[in-house]
């Protein structure tokens, strides 16, 4: 079977594209399972310093295809169980994955971004956005709720009252608006170009430490000082000996 979702390498950069362009990249369980496949791939391949996630066609993702979806409720039931030793199902892996990474991961986003392909969009690192994009938690249209791991990047990025007024109203915001609270980095007018100037910029960072830094923030956003000055220690002691040991 043909994946909707592509792996390409170029030197030390990866892109992830998703490539369902007809149906503006509208996410099936094959494609979230996809995901999860090529994140792991990823995980796997020490040479890779840096991720760019994308589109192709007119949209970055309308979100879930819910037609697509729930014409299978047998597979709905076997991808919404969690897996125990992820602590995730199938829907929230595709979005969580990305977090779980190493590298940094950077969403180049045009067109449409909503529901699930907004939550992916949330799990990248860094997002860049078109002036035209625009972005809408929009499963309580659906007399659903955002469940691919948005209730956690929606209220780090912008706060719960302002991932509250997105999910309960189901508006579509633009860039702009977007930028202004956070929901993403940098309006561009080109996502991808911009992307990739970040990733060359990063990718000239020691990677042990950019991977640190990756996993100090997301172990510690929640945490108190006490644990989060103790993980930052713990971090640090293999930076230190790397150093000394390059000095040697």
């Amino acid at each position: 079977m043909m994946s909707n979702v592509s792996l390409t390498l170029d030197g030390n950069r990866a892109y992830v594209e998703l490539d369902r362009p007809d149906k503006h990249n509208g996410l099936t369980v094959e494609m979230l399972n996809d995901l999860v496949r090529v994140a792991r791939t990823i995980d796997r391949r020490s040479e890779i310093r840096t991720v760019i996630l994308s589109g192709n066609g007119p949209s970055f993702s309308s979100g879930l295809d819910i037609a697509a979806t729930v014409g299978d409720p047998l597979t709905i039931v076997r991808n919404f169980l969690p897996l125990p030793w992820l602590g995730t199902n199938a829907f929230q892996e595709a979005c969580w994955a990305w977090r779980r990474l190493p590298q940094p991961v950077i969403a180049a986003v045009h067109g449409h971004c909503f529901g699930g392909g907004l939550q992916l969009a949330l799990s990248a690192d860094f997002r860049f956005a078109t002036p035209d994009a625009d972005f809408s938690v929009m499963e309580v249209a659906h007399g659903l709720i955002p469940d691919m791991s948005g209730a956690v990047t929606l209220s780090r990025l912008i706060g719960v009252d302002k991932a509250l007024l997105m999910t309960m109203t189901a508006d579509p915001v633009d860039a702009t608006y977007a930028e202004r609270i956070g929901l993403i980095t940098e309006v561009s007018d080109d996502p991808r170009a911009d992307a990739e100037k970040l990733a060359d910029r990063i990718a000239a960072r020691p990677a042990a430490a950019v991977s640190a830094a990756k996993k100090l923030f997301e172990r510690t956003w929640e945490a108190g000082p006490r644990r989060t000055l103790g993980i930052e220690r713990a971090t640090q002691i293999p930076l230190l000996v790397r150093k000394a040991l390059e000095r040697r």
